[in-house]
């Protein structure tokens, strides 16, 4: 064998062993984590992301406008606060004040009575804006004209309605139920004196159609809901007449949680009622809102002013 030829041998298989090495070296140093350095800087952790404000109703209307209402509310509401809003719709007045108490909605249009009982179940939420109307707000009785039953001035024409069939709205509405039973208590009638029992229809809306079909003679509702009934022709006036409208009492408001704040900042309540103060009627996106409520304008309240609501609610066994 030739020195020649022995010394390409060794050569070729040297060579070979370098590459493997050089190879093995690359792989190494890609499986290496690199140390952050000043030309390559470490990469910044995510931003937390922010937890949607989460509002809703009490189911009082047609589902179809309520979801209308409230998209319109969430998307302004977002606008104004920077941060994410979502609306989202509740199956019942009870699950509607169940629902803010265990923190899956931050924010609540109520009644008088669905907002009493709320505040008194969620530590630190409060009462703070009602439309114009709410501070003086009526229910209607009304009848099926084929009742027999005649329009009257006072508390006292309720009596009318004894041995009547009769239909409330949804049993925790205020205006629908519990201000009405209370007029209707001042009368001395009482739910037994109804023929048969007394309904629950659910709704305004669905208490207005039963009385027209003649489900029930007569029966009971918000006055505002009434009127925009009424105003969009919705309602067969050859075959529902009014009976009464009551005196006045405070009734829908936005109850919101007393948390809010720590998740948002000090400044987010503020913030808020200021987007509802200020809602424009010129605006096109903002008289759409305003229109939806029935409300010339929003302004603030308190909890005291619904301290009448309470105290009826007690006295009729809905608060205990």
């Amino acid at each position: 064998m030739s020195i020649k030829f022995l010394y390409n041998k060794v050569f070729l298989n040297n060579k070979w062993i370098v590459i493997s090495l050089i190879l093995a070296g690359w792989v190494l140093a890609a499986c290496t984590p690199q140390a952050p350095t000043q030309s390559q800087p470490a990469s910044a952790p995510e931003a937390e992301e922010v937890r949607p404000f989460v509002i809703s109703a009490i189911p009082d209307q047609d589902p179809e406008k309520l979801n209308r209402l409230y998209g319109s509310i969430a998307t302004y509401l977002s606008e104004k606060l920077g941060v994410p809003v979502e609306y989202k719709p509740v199956t019942d007045y009870t699950a509607s004040v169940t629902a803010l108490k265990v923190g899956d909605l931050d924010m609540v249009w109520f009644g008088g009575l669905t907002g009493v009982q709320a505040r008194l179940q969620v530590p630190g939420a409060q009462a703070i804006l009602q439309r114009d109307i709410d501070a003086e707000f009526h229910s209607v009785f009304i009848a099926n004209v084929n009742s027999g039953l005649t329009p009257f001035e006072d508390t006292s024409g309720l009596a009318q309605l004894k041995g009547r069939t009769f239909t409330f709205g949804s049993e925790s509405s205020t205006s629908g139920r519990l201000m009405p039973q209370y007029f209707l208590k001042e009368a001395g009638v009482s739910l037994e004196d109804f023929q048969g029992e007394a309904g629950f229809s659910g709704s305004h809306d669905k208490t207005i159609q039963l009385v027209e079909a003649g489900t029930y003679q007569a029966g009971v509702l918000n006055e505002q809901v009434w009127k925009t009934r009424t105003q969009n022709n919705e309602v067969d006036l050859t075959r529902v007449i009014v009976l009464w409208t009551t005196p006045a009492y405070y009734d829908y408001h936005w109850v919101i949680r007393g948390d809010v704040a720590a998740r948002y900042g000090d400044d987010f309540l503020p913030k808020l009622k200021e987007a509802f103060l200020t809602l424009d009627a010129s605006d096109p996106q903002q008289k759409e809102i305003l229109d939806l409520f029935g409300a010339g304008k929003f302004i603030e309240t308190q909890d005291s002013n619904y301290a009448e609501i309470e105290e009826i609610a007690r006295e009729l066994g809905k608060i205990r």
